[in-house]
C-alpha cells in the first residue's frame, strides 16, 4: 500500500481530533470553578486544591512523554482509548475522594495522564503525519482553536452542572461526557498502524532524541513554552477566586473563563495561519510580550466586570496561541516520526510551567492573602520569553542519509 493510499481524509482527521480535544481541554479549562464549592464543604485549603492541580500538570508532562512515543510506534487510536477510560475513572475519583490525598492521585496523576493520552501531543502527530507540510500549521490551528471552543462550550456547562446538580453529580456527570472520545478514536485509527507491519523507521528514539537535546533552538522552544504554562493555568484555575476575592460574582468568573475560550478559537487559528506564511519564531514572541503587556493593564485599571470581560477577550485571543507555531517548529526542524514523542518533552516544559504557576498561585495567596506575586511574576517571565524566542533558527535539521529498515 503506497503512503499516500495510508492517509486519512483531512476532514475525517481534523473533525475527530478537534473533536476529541474540544472534550478533553473543555473538560480541564473549568477546573477552576471547582476550586471553592470542594474546599468549602471538604474544608480543605486552596493551597491542596491548587497542588492537585499542580501534580495534574506534572502527571501530564511526564506522562505525556511516554504517551508521544507509543503513539509515534503504535498509532493514536490505542493512546486514545486508554486516556479516555483514565479521564472517566479520575474525574470520578475526583468527585468520591474523601481525603486530600486521594483527591491528588485521581485530580492530580490520574485526570493528567489521562490528558497526557488525548490532547495536543497525541492529536498532533496524527495531524503530522497525515497533512502535508503545507497545510499542517494551519490544521494545528485549527485543533488548537477546537480546544478553545471546547473552553467556550464547556465551562458555562460546568458552572451550570455545579449549581444544578451539585459539584460531585457535575463531576459524575463529566465522567460520563467525556467517553465520547472512544468513539471519536476510531475516526483517528491510521491504516499504517493497523496491520502486521508497521510503517519503516529510519531513526531511532535515541537518535531522535540526541538530535533534539543538541539542538539549540530545540531548547530555546523548551524554555519559553514554561512560561506558556506558567500564566496560563495560574489564569485558568486562580482567576475566579481571584474576581471573588474582588468582590465581584462567581457568574462574572465564568464568563470570563467562556470569552477567554470564545476568542481564543480565533487567536489559536489565527496563530496556526500566519505560520504557513511568518517565521513563527516572531509569532511566538509577538504573543509572549503582548501577554505581559496586558496582564500589566489589567492590574493597572480599576477592576470591574467591564475591565474583566476586556482583559479575558485579549487574553483569550493570546491563550493557546502558542501551540500551533510551538508544534509546527518542532515537526519543521525535525520531521514529522517522532513528532509526538518531541511534542511531548516540549510540551513537559509547559507542565512544569503549569505546576509552578498553579501551586504557586495556592501557595503565595495562603501565606499572604494575595495573588499580586504571582501576577508580577507572570508579567516577568512574558518578557523572558518573548526574548528567547527571538533566535530560534527554523531551518530544517540536515541529516546524512539514513537507510530504511
Amino acid at each position: 500500500m503506497s503512503f499516500e493510499a495510508r492517509k486519512l481524509s483531512l476532514f475525517q482527521v481534523l473533525a475527530c481530533g478537534a473533536a476529541i480535544v474540544t472534550l478533553s481541554m473543555g473538560i480541564r479549562h473549568g477546573f477552576g470553578l471547582w476550586l471553592q464549592p470542594i474546599t468549602q464543604e471538604m474544608g480543605w485549603t486552596r493551597q491542596s486544591f491548587a497542588l492537585a492541580l499542580a501534580i495534574q500538570n506534572l502527571s501530564w508532562g511526564v506522562i505525556g512523554v511516554f504517551a508521544g512515543m507509543a503513539a509515534d510506534r503504535f498509532g493514536a487510536f490505542r493512546v486514545l482509548m486508554g486516556g479516555a477510560v483514565l479521564y472517566g475513572l479520575g474525574l470520578a475519583g475526583m468527585a468520591l475522594s474523601p481525603t486530600e490525598t486521594l483527591f491528588a492521585l485521581t485530580a492530580g496523576v490520574l485526570i493528567g495522564a489521562a490528558q497526557a493520552g488525548t490532547t495536543y501531543a497525541v492529536i498532533y502527530g496524527v495531524l503530522g503525519r497525515q497533512i502535508a507540510a503545507d497545510k499542517r500549521s494551519w490544521a494545528m490551528g485549527v485543533a488548537a482553536a477546537a480546544g478553545s471552543f471546547g473552553q467556550f462550550l464547556m465551562v458555562p456547562l460546568e458552572g451550570f452542572f455545579i449549581s444544578t446538580l451539585g459539584w460531585q453529580t457535575a463531576l459524575l456527570a463529566l465522567a460520563l461526557m467525556v467517553l465520547l472520545i472512544v468513539p471519536l478514536a476510531f475516526g483517528l485509527r491510521e491504516p499504517g498502524f493497523q496491520g502486521a507491519a508497521p510503517l519503516q523507521r529510519r531513526q531511532s528514539i535515541a537518535e531522535a532524541l540526541t538530535e533534539a537535546f543538541r539542538h539549540r533552538s530545540f531548547l530555546l522552544l523548551t524554555v519559553g513554552y514554561f512560561v506558556c504554562g506558567f500564566q496560563v493555568v495560574f489564569i485558568g484555575v486562580h482567576m475566579p477566586s481571584y474576581l471573588k476575592d474582588h468582590g465581584l460574582s462567581s457568574q462574572v468568573a465564568s464568563y470570563a473563563l467562556a470569552l477567554i475560550g470564545l476568542f481564543n478559537v480565533v487567536g489559536t487559528y489565527m496563530a496556526g495561519a500566519l505560520g504557513q506564511r511568518l517565521a513563527k519564531r516572531h509569532i511566538l514572541a509577538f504573543i509572549y510580550f503582548t501577554r505581559a503587556v496586558v496582564i500589566s493593564i489589567f492590574l493597572l485599571v480599576p477592576l470591574s466586570p467591564t475591565s474583566v470581560y476586556i482583559f479575558s477577550a485579549v487574553m483569550g485571543t493570546l491563550w493557546l496561541s502558542t501551540v500551533p507555531p510551538t508544534n509546527a517548529l518542532v515537526a519543521q526542524i525535525f520531521g514529522v516520526q517522532h513528532l509526538s514523542m518531541l511534542g511531548g518533552f516540549v510540551f513537559f516544559s509547559h507542565q512544569l510551567g503549569s505546576f509552578m504557576g498553579v501551586w504557586l498561585g495556592g501557595y503565595l495567596y495562603d501565606r499572604t492573602g494575595s495573588y499580586d506575586i504571582v501576577w508580577y511574576l507572570a508579567i516577568g517571565l512574558g518578557v523572558l520569553a518573548g526574548l528567547i524566542n527571538l533566535p530560534i533558527k527554523e531551518q530544517p535539521i540536515q541529516r546524512p542519509a539514513l537507510q530504511t529498515a
